[in-house]
Protein backbone atom coordinates (compact mmCIF):
# COMPACT_ATOMS: atom_id res chain seq x y z
CA UNK A 1 0.00 0.00 0.00
CA UNK A 2 2.90 2.34 0.78
CA UNK A 3 4.37 1.92 -2.70
CA UNK A 4 1.01 2.47 -4.41
CA UNK A 5 0.51 5.64 -2.36
CA UNK A 6 3.87 6.97 -3.53
CA UNK A 7 3.05 6.17 -7.15
CA UNK A 8 -0.31 7.94 -6.83
CA UNK A 9 1.38 11.00 -5.31
CA UNK A 10 3.53 10.99 -8.44
CA UNK A 11 0.44 10.76 -10.64
CA UNK A 12 -1.37 13.57 -8.80
CA UNK A 13 1.72 15.78 -8.99
CA UNK A 14 2.08 15.06 -12.71
CA UNK A 15 -1.57 15.90 -13.53
CA UNK A 16 -1.41 19.15 -11.56
CA UNK A 17 1.92 20.22 -13.08
CA UNK A 18 0.55 19.56 -16.57
CA UNK A 19 -2.47 21.77 -15.82
CA UNK A 20 -0.27 24.54 -14.41
CA UNK A 21 1.96 24.33 -17.50
CA UNK A 22 -1.08 24.62 -19.77
CA UNK A 23 -2.33 27.64 -17.82
CA UNK A 24 1.10 29.32 -17.85
CA UNK A 25 1.40 28.94 -21.63
CA UNK A 26 -2.19 30.04 -22.29
CA UNK A 27 -2.26 32.94 -24.75
CA UNK A 28 1.49 32.71 -25.33
CA UNK A 29 1.83 29.57 -27.45
CA UNK A 30 -0.93 28.00 -29.54
CA UNK A 31 -2.55 24.80 -28.30
CA UNK A 32 -1.68 22.82 -31.44
CA UNK A 33 1.96 23.81 -31.02
CA UNK A 34 1.86 22.73 -27.36
CA UNK A 35 0.40 19.36 -28.40
CA UNK A 36 3.12 18.99 -31.02
CA UNK A 37 5.87 19.57 -28.44
CA UNK A 38 4.05 17.24 -26.05
CA UNK A 39 4.34 14.42 -28.59
CA UNK A 40 7.95 15.24 -29.48
CA UNK A 41 9.02 15.16 -25.83
CA UNK A 42 7.15 11.87 -25.49
CA UNK A 43 9.05 10.39 -28.43
CA UNK A 44 12.38 11.57 -27.02
CA UNK A 45 11.58 9.80 -23.76
CA UNK A 46 10.11 6.64 -25.31
CA UNK A 47 12.60 5.88 -28.09
CA UNK A 48 15.51 5.09 -25.71
CA UNK A 49 13.16 2.93 -23.61
CA UNK A 50 12.09 1.04 -26.72
CA UNK A 51 15.69 0.53 -27.84
CA UNK A 52 16.67 -0.77 -24.41
CA UNK A 53 13.66 -3.11 -24.24
CA UNK A 54 14.47 -4.48 -27.69
CA UNK A 55 18.02 -5.33 -26.70
CA UNK A 56 17.25 -6.66 -23.22
CA UNK A 57 14.12 -8.69 -23.87
CA UNK A 58 14.30 -12.23 -25.22
CA UNK A 59 11.01 -11.66 -27.01
CA UNK A 60 12.25 -8.59 -28.81
CA UNK A 61 10.73 -6.01 -26.44
CA UNK A 62 8.63 -3.47 -28.31
CA UNK A 63 5.90 -4.97 -30.45
CA UNK A 64 5.08 -3.14 -33.66
CA UNK A 65 1.41 -2.18 -33.97
CA UNK A 66 -0.92 -4.68 -35.59
CA UNK A 67 -4.06 -2.51 -35.90
CA UNK A 68 -2.98 0.76 -37.49
CA UNK A 69 -6.54 1.85 -38.34
CA UNK A 70 -7.66 1.56 -34.73
CA UNK A 71 -4.57 3.46 -33.57
CA UNK A 72 -5.51 6.28 -35.94
CA UNK A 73 -9.11 6.37 -34.70
CA UNK A 74 -7.98 6.32 -31.06
CA UNK A 75 -5.55 9.16 -31.56
CA UNK A 76 -7.93 11.37 -33.51
CA UNK A 77 -10.32 11.23 -30.55
CA UNK A 78 -7.50 11.58 -28.03
CA UNK A 79 -6.04 14.57 -29.90
CA UNK A 80 -9.44 16.26 -30.00
CA UNK A 81 -9.89 15.55 -26.30
CA UNK A 82 -6.51 17.05 -25.49
CA UNK A 83 -7.27 20.16 -27.53
CA UNK A 84 -10.57 20.68 -25.69
CA UNK A 85 -8.90 20.07 -22.32
CA UNK A 86 -6.07 22.55 -22.97
CA UNK A 87 -8.54 25.10 -24.34
CA UNK A 88 -10.71 24.69 -21.25
CA UNK A 89 -7.71 25.20 -18.96
CA UNK A 90 -7.37 28.71 -20.37
CA UNK A 91 -11.07 29.54 -20.15
CA UNK A 92 -12.33 27.96 -16.91
CA UNK A 93 -11.21 27.52 -13.31
CA UNK A 94 -8.90 24.53 -13.00
CA UNK A 95 -11.30 22.76 -10.62
CA UNK A 96 -14.14 23.04 -13.15
CA UNK A 97 -12.05 21.48 -15.92
CA UNK A 98 -10.96 18.60 -13.69
CA UNK A 99 -14.49 18.03 -12.39
CA UNK A 100 -15.95 17.76 -15.90
CA UNK A 101 -13.03 15.54 -16.93
CA UNK A 102 -14.06 13.12 -14.17
CA UNK A 103 -17.21 12.31 -16.19
CA UNK A 104 -15.10 10.26 -18.64
CA UNK A 105 -16.05 6.92 -16.93
CA UNK A 106 -19.75 7.69 -17.42
CA UNK A 107 -19.39 8.35 -21.16
CA UNK A 108 -17.21 5.23 -21.40
CA UNK A 109 -20.07 3.17 -19.94
CA UNK A 110 -22.49 4.53 -22.55
CA UNK A 111 -20.07 4.10 -25.48
CA UNK A 112 -19.12 0.56 -24.41
CA UNK A 113 -22.80 -0.34 -24.22
CA UNK A 114 -23.63 1.14 -27.64
CA UNK A 115 -20.60 -0.07 -29.60
CA UNK A 116 -19.22 -3.04 -27.68
CA UNK A 117 -22.55 -4.38 -26.42
CA UNK A 118 -21.19 -4.54 -22.86
CA UNK A 119 -23.77 -5.16 -20.17
CA UNK A 120 -25.20 -2.22 -18.29
CA UNK A 121 -26.64 -2.53 -14.79
CA UNK A 122 -29.00 -0.42 -12.73
CA UNK A 123 -26.04 0.81 -10.66
CA UNK A 124 -24.18 1.85 -13.79
CA UNK A 125 -27.26 3.76 -15.00
CA UNK A 126 -27.50 5.49 -11.63
CA UNK A 127 -23.79 6.33 -11.80
CA UNK A 128 -24.23 7.90 -15.25
CA UNK A 129 -27.26 9.90 -14.08
CA UNK A 130 -25.36 11.20 -11.04
CA UNK A 131 -22.48 12.23 -13.29
CA UNK A 132 -24.76 14.01 -15.75
CA UNK A 133 -26.55 15.74 -12.87
CA UNK A 134 -23.17 16.87 -11.52
CA UNK A 135 -22.29 18.37 -14.91
CA UNK A 136 -25.63 20.19 -15.07
CA UNK A 137 -25.03 21.68 -11.62
CA UNK A 138 -21.55 22.86 -12.64
CA UNK A 139 -22.41 24.11 -16.12
CA UNK A 140 -25.75 25.62 -15.00
CA UNK A 141 -27.46 25.74 -18.42
CA UNK A 142 -30.06 28.46 -18.78
CA UNK A 143 -32.58 29.57 -21.35
CA UNK A 144 -29.79 31.57 -23.02
CA UNK A 145 -27.66 28.44 -23.30
CA UNK A 146 -24.86 26.74 -21.39
CA UNK A 147 -21.37 28.06 -20.86
CA UNK A 148 -19.66 27.23 -24.15
CA UNK A 149 -16.28 26.70 -22.45
CA UNK A 150 -17.81 24.05 -20.19
CA UNK A 151 -19.36 22.38 -23.23
CA UNK A 152 -15.93 22.29 -24.89
CA UNK A 153 -14.46 20.45 -21.89
CA UNK A 154 -17.48 18.15 -21.81
CA UNK A 155 -16.85 17.36 -25.48
CA UNK A 156 -13.23 16.67 -24.58
CA UNK A 157 -14.37 14.22 -21.89
CA UNK A 158 -16.53 12.38 -24.43
CA UNK A 159 -13.59 12.23 -26.85
CA UNK A 160 -11.43 10.81 -24.05
CA UNK A 161 -14.10 8.16 -23.46
CA UNK A 162 -13.95 7.09 -27.12
CA UNK A 163 -10.16 7.00 -26.75
CA UNK A 164 -10.43 4.78 -23.65
CA UNK A 165 -12.73 2.34 -25.43
CA UNK A 166 -10.29 2.19 -28.36
CA UNK A 167 -7.43 1.59 -25.92
CA UNK A 168 -9.36 -1.29 -24.40
CA UNK A 169 -9.75 -2.86 -27.85
CA UNK A 170 -6.08 -2.28 -28.71
CA UNK A 171 -4.90 -3.82 -25.44
CA UNK A 172 -6.00 -7.23 -26.75
CA UNK A 173 -3.28 -7.23 -29.40
CA UNK A 174 -0.90 -4.34 -28.62
CA UNK A 175 1.58 -3.75 -25.83
CA UNK A 176 1.10 -0.66 -23.62
CA UNK A 177 4.42 0.68 -24.91
CA UNK A 178 3.25 0.33 -28.51
CA UNK A 179 0.00 2.17 -27.74
CA UNK A 180 1.80 5.10 -26.10
CA UNK A 181 4.48 5.22 -28.82
CA UNK A 182 1.88 5.26 -31.60
CA UNK A 183 0.04 8.02 -29.74
CA UNK A 184 3.08 10.28 -29.92
CA UNK A 185 4.02 9.16 -33.44
CA UNK A 186 0.56 9.91 -34.89
CA UNK A 187 -0.17 13.07 -32.95
CA UNK A 188 3.18 14.79 -33.58
CA UNK A 189 2.64 15.34 -37.35
CA UNK A 190 -1.04 16.09 -36.71
CA UNK A 191 -0.12 18.90 -34.31
CA UNK A 192 2.60 20.13 -36.70
CA UNK A 193 0.18 20.28 -39.63
CA UNK A 194 -2.40 22.27 -37.65
CA UNK A 195 -0.05 24.91 -36.24
CA UNK A 196 2.64 25.13 -38.96
CA UNK A 197 1.53 28.60 -40.13
CA UNK A 198 1.17 29.93 -36.60
CA UNK A 199 4.59 29.04 -35.19
CA UNK A 200 5.67 30.91 -32.06
CA UNK A 201 9.26 30.50 -30.97
CA UNK A 202 9.26 29.59 -27.26
CA UNK A 203 11.33 31.84 -25.04
CA UNK A 204 12.98 31.27 -21.67
CA UNK A 205 10.73 29.53 -19.17
CA UNK A 206 8.26 28.62 -21.92
CA UNK A 207 10.66 25.85 -22.96
CA UNK A 208 10.59 24.53 -19.40
CA UNK A 209 6.79 24.43 -19.32
CA UNK A 210 6.68 22.62 -22.68
CA UNK A 211 9.10 20.00 -21.37
CA UNK A 212 7.10 19.67 -18.14
CA UNK A 213 3.88 19.13 -20.09
CA UNK A 214 5.51 16.48 -22.28
CA UNK A 215 7.12 14.60 -19.40
CA UNK A 216 4.16 14.77 -17.01
CA UNK A 217 1.79 13.57 -19.75
CA UNK A 218 3.76 10.31 -19.71
CA UNK A 219 4.63 10.16 -16.00
CA UNK A 220 1.00 10.64 -14.88
CA UNK A 221 -0.23 7.53 -16.68
CA UNK A 222 2.92 5.55 -15.88
CA UNK A 223 2.55 6.29 -12.16
CA UNK A 224 -1.13 5.27 -12.21
CA UNK A 225 -0.25 2.02 -13.97
CA UNK A 226 2.44 1.25 -11.39
CA UNK A 227 0.03 2.10 -8.56
CA UNK A 228 -2.48 -0.40 -9.92
CA UNK A 229 0.21 -3.08 -9.83
CA UNK A 230 0.57 -2.57 -6.07
CA UNK A 231 -3.05 -1.97 -5.02
CA UNK A 232 -6.67 -2.53 -6.00
CA UNK A 233 -8.29 -0.28 -8.58
CA UNK A 234 -10.64 1.09 -5.91
CA UNK A 235 -7.68 2.46 -3.94
CA UNK A 236 -6.13 4.01 -7.06
CA UNK A 237 -9.38 5.66 -8.14
CA UNK A 238 -10.01 6.93 -4.61
CA UNK A 239 -6.55 8.50 -4.51
CA UNK A 240 -7.08 9.93 -7.99
CA UNK A 241 -10.15 11.81 -6.74
CA UNK A 242 -7.83 13.89 -4.57
CA UNK A 243 -6.96 15.65 -7.83
CA UNK A 244 -10.13 17.71 -7.47
CA UNK A 245 -9.49 19.31 -4.06
CA UNK A 246 -5.76 19.58 -4.85
CA UNK A 247 -6.25 21.43 -8.14
CA UNK A 248 -8.92 23.57 -6.47
CA UNK A 249 -6.40 24.73 -3.86
CA UNK A 250 -3.84 25.39 -6.59
CA UNK A 251 -6.39 27.44 -8.54
CA UNK A 252 -7.24 29.53 -5.49
CA UNK A 253 -3.62 30.11 -4.39
CA UNK A 254 -1.96 30.67 -7.78
CA UNK A 255 -4.75 32.14 -9.89
CA UNK A 256 -7.23 33.57 -7.35
CA UNK A 257 -10.02 31.37 -8.73
CA UNK A 258 -13.41 31.21 -7.06
CA UNK A 259 -14.67 27.96 -5.56
CA UNK A 260 -18.46 28.23 -5.82
CA UNK A 261 -21.14 26.24 -4.01
CA UNK A 262 -22.40 24.95 -7.37
CA UNK A 263 -18.95 23.61 -8.19
CA UNK A 264 -18.70 21.87 -4.80
CA UNK A 265 -22.13 20.26 -5.26
CA UNK A 266 -21.28 19.18 -8.80
CA UNK A 267 -18.00 17.63 -7.67
CA UNK A 268 -19.80 15.71 -4.91
CA UNK A 269 -22.34 14.31 -7.40
CA UNK A 270 -19.65 13.33 -9.93
CA UNK A 271 -17.52 11.66 -7.24
CA UNK A 272 -20.59 9.81 -5.94
CA UNK A 273 -21.27 8.56 -9.46
CA UNK A 274 -17.68 7.37 -9.82
CA UNK A 275 -17.88 5.56 -6.49
CA UNK A 276 -21.11 3.86 -7.53
CA UNK A 277 -19.54 2.80 -10.83
CA UNK A 278 -16.52 1.32 -9.03
CA UNK A 279 -18.75 -0.45 -6.50
CA UNK A 280 -20.86 -1.86 -9.32
CA UNK A 281 -17.79 -3.37 -11.00
CA UNK A 282 -16.54 -4.78 -7.72
CA UNK A 283 -19.85 -6.52 -6.87
CA UNK A 284 -20.11 -7.84 -10.44
CA UNK A 285 -16.71 -9.54 -10.00
CA UNK A 286 -17.76 -11.07 -6.69
CA UNK A 287 -20.81 -12.60 -8.32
Amino acid sequence: MFHSTLWMIGALTSFCLMAIGARELNGQIGIFQILFFRSIVGLLVLVPIILVSNTSSKRGGFLFPKRIELHVVRNLFHFAGQYGWFLGIGLLPLATVFAIEFTVPFWTIIISYLFLKESITVKKVMAVLLGILGVIVIVQPSAEGANYASLIVLGAAICYAFSHVSTKLLSNTESPLAIIFMMCLIQAPLGLFLFIEGWTTPLGIQWLWLIIIGVTALSAHYCMTKAMQHAEVTFVVTMDMFRLPLISIIGVLLYSENFSVALIMGIILIMAGNWLNIYSKKTDKVR
